[in-house]
């Protein structure tokens, strides 16, 4: 067993009073001395954090005897340290910002969702569209085979591609992810109320749970799965593993993400460890020449420590 665990977790379920219990929240995590990201709203919590056995295992607990959150499903990883260097517990209208404009109810329609074991033998069907509702540069790390790709770089630009795009959608099943749930199950209820469909499902736990199950042990799962932490990545296919990513400069396979030394720019994207010293992790000759360019600064820092 090792030392710390990151818990990934979610729960749609009306908050009375959303801003105080947040502040009463990040009071309680500080004590407990977890670190992560944990957002409440007026329609329920989501969070990753990350902490000792017997912390997380403490919040948990704590979580669970509240009756709002008392069959809220746990996402387990263990890892060697803290996955975050803070602990954020931050109010939001929205847990997920997608902008719908139309009115719906997520815990309504919770049951919509396919098990591990479902989802895989779905996928199979030939009138089935598998729609990824995480963004582009996710997506670009790793994907269901055979996913549709929402072209989109954060959730609020989703609207505009779904109405661009919905003839995608005529006459098929639907089978929507993400990462933990959290997104997939509040698009499932919106689209089935906005489909008057029966036919749409998402995936229950999201890619971190089909990843983890016994039967599906992330199968047909194509690259790495991308976290908000700092681990950035982590692997799902156990069965039949393949890198889908390319490195942006010289284009072999990779799966390292790093972010453009240029500040001002910050793009995320691919490189393997061979270009970043010849490119100074600069994603452009503008990005390598601006003044602002930290990448040598940030050498001289490390050979420092």
């Amino acid at each position: 067993m090792k030392p710390y665990r990151v818990l990934l977790f979610y729960k749609y379920v009306p908050i009375e009073n959303a801003e105080q219990v947040t502040k009463e929240h990040l009071a309680y995590c500080k004590e407990l001395g977890i670190k992560g990201r944990i957002l409440i709203a007026p329609e329920g919590i989501n969070g990753t954090l990350s902490g000792t056995v017997e912390q997380t295992e403490q919040y948990m607990q704590d979580l669970l005897a509240d009756p709002r959150f008392s069959d809220i499903e746990f996402k387990i990883d263990e890892v060697e340290e803290h996955t975050f260097k803070k602990i954020f517990v931050r109010y939001k209208k929205e847990l997920v910002t997608w902008r719908f404009e139309d009115e719906f109810n997520v815990p309504k329609e919770n049951a919509a969702y396919l098990e591990p074991a479902e989802w895989k033998e779905m996928m199979q069907n030939e009138d089935v569209v598998i729609l990824d509702v995480r963004n582009n540069y996710e997506y670009d790390l790793g994907h269901f085979k055979n996913a549709v790709k929402v072209d989109v770089a954060a959730s609020r630009d989703f609207p505009e591609w779904l109405n661009e795009n919905e003839h995608l959608f005529e006459g098929k099943k639907v089978l929507t992810y993400c990462t933990g749930g959290v997104r997939c199950e509040k698009f499932t209820a919106y689209f089935r109320k906005r489909q008057n469909s029966d036919d749409i499902f998402h995936l229950k736990g999201g890619v971190v749970m089909y990843g983890k199950d016994e039967v599906t042990r992330g199968e047909d799962w194509e690259g790495e799965l991308y976290v908000f932490d700092e681990r950035v990545q982590v692997p799902v296919n156990e069965v039949n593993p393949t890198v889908v990513s390319e490195c942006y400069y010289c284009g072999k396979a990779e799966t390292r993400y790093v972010n453009c030394a240029n500040p001002e720019c910050n793009r995320q994207h691919f490189c393997c460890e061979e270009c970043e010293p010849k490119v100074m992790r600069s994603c452009s000759d503008e990005c390598r020449e601006h003044p602002r360019n930290r990448y040598e600064k940030e050498l001289t820092e490390e050979l420092v420590k």
